[in-house]
């Protein structure tokens, strides 16, 4: 699935992903390959992508978390995802 994360300032990621963990209002929530489409509000927390890697262009904006899982997050203040045929995009703050 392709996720694209973008700020007001710069595109944080944009790529393949085999899934994301987001921060939302009733608690965190995974998406993975072939969910349901959504429309998400998000708070603050950390967004969470599991991938093969994160590509250099990238990583500097990127804290690595588990290097078994190759876990990547990103904080965020607040944002929204929209998710729909395995393609998802994150507008964050």
């Amino acid at each position: 699935m392709n996720i694209k994360i973008l700020t007001p300032e710069f595109v944080v990621f944009e790529g393949e992903v085999k899934s994301v963990l987001l921060p939302g209002k009733n608690g965190d929530f995974h998406i993975k390959k072939d969910h349901a489409a959504i429309v998400a509000s998000l708070i603050n927390g950390k967004i969470r992508i599991f991938t093969d890697s994160i590509g250099e262009k990238y990583a500097e904006k990127f804290v690595r978390e588990n290097e078994k899982e190759n876990v990547y997050s990103f904080k965020v203040k607040s944002g929204v995802i929209e998710f729909n045929n395995n393609q998802g995009i994150i507008l964050a703050e």
